[in-house]
């Protein structure tokens, strides 16, 4: 099985994105105000995107619980 990953990143509005899929699906909020899920419809995980990417701590890595169910 073959997966593949999007990982976007615009310096100038300092946002990430990770999609693991090209689905359609929507943004929703999560725990951390910096980051958001994208779901499908059923609530399959699709990707994440992270706002502030350079304001992160270095030496804490940034750690999100994601409420989706992770179907990739």
């Amino acid at each position: 099985m073959v997966s593949t990953v999007k990982v976007w990143f615009d310096k100038e509005s300092d946002y990430l994105e990770v999609l693991f899929s090209d689905k359609p699906g929507y943004m929703r909020e999560t725990d951390n105000d910096a980051v958001m899920e994208r779901v499908d419809e059923e609530g399959n995980l699709l990707g994440f995107s992270v706002l502030g990417v350079s304001n992160l701590e270095r030496e804490k890595p940034l750690v999100v619980e994601f409420i989706s169910n992770v179907k990739i």
